[in-house]
């Protein structure tokens, strides 16, 4: 019986020293998760450790899969919701793109996960990170792809990131061998544009 006492007081401990410090969700997919490298070396951790040394205290929620996509996202997100959440940071659909899925699911899934985070938490400010399709995929295809995230951003007003990989996508020394995903110089940058664009958000 003692044991559980002091498990309820530490827990409690624990959730008010939470509740005191900003939280921040990353949803996405293997480049929020930091494919092929330490979860400490993804971008996500990276920004919380500029947020630190900018004398900001957050907590960091790493929600990234890898293979994910919007829809896994739209799974994931009624969960997530139950859970404090400050900020939420939106990072998928580049899988959506790799497989050439329809535009308009993928766009559906990112309005349900910004409707349902919404509704759970009126005063969450979400910071979208717009991913661009490849260029094999067609013109078509692409122009279509590309003009998810700015018609979402402009619609949900959030604040929008247009792409996630600005000068990391197609740089062979900032992408593991794959040439898909960052390495840890990759992740830095990145972790830079995610964090510039959150110190204005909590500013």
């Amino acid at each position: 019986m003692l044991q559980f006492i002091i498990i309820a007081i530490c827990l409690g401990v624990f959730s008010s020293a939470q509740a005191d410090s900003l939280r921040i969700v990353f949803l996405g997919d293997s480049l929020t998760a930091g494919y092929g490298l330490d979860e400490s070396e993804a971008y996500p951790a990276l920004v919380g450790e500029r947020l630190k040394a900018a004398g900001i205290t957050a907590e960091i929620v790493n929600a990234g899969i890898s293979g994910d996509t919007s829809a896994g996202g739209a799974r994931r997100i009624a969960w997530l919701s139950h859970q404090k959440m400050d900020i939420l940071v939106l990072a998928l659909g580049a899988n959506d793109a790799l497989r050439g899925l329809e535009t308009s699911g993928t766009q559906n899934n990112l309005d349900r996960i910004i409707e349902t985070v919404r509704e759970a938490h009126p005063d969450v400010r979400i910071l979208l990170a717009g991913m661009l399709a490849p260029p094999n995929m067609g013109s078509d295809f692409r122009q279509s792809f590309d003009a998810i995230y700015p018609e979402l951003a402009d619609r949900h007003d959030l604040v929008l990131l247009p792409f996630l990989l600005e000068g990391v996508a197609g740089n062979s020394d900032l992408n593991l061998p794959d040439g898909i995903h960052p390495n840890k110089d990759g992740q830095r940058k990145v972790a830079e544009l995610v964090y510039q664009k959150l110190r204005d958000m909590i500013e």
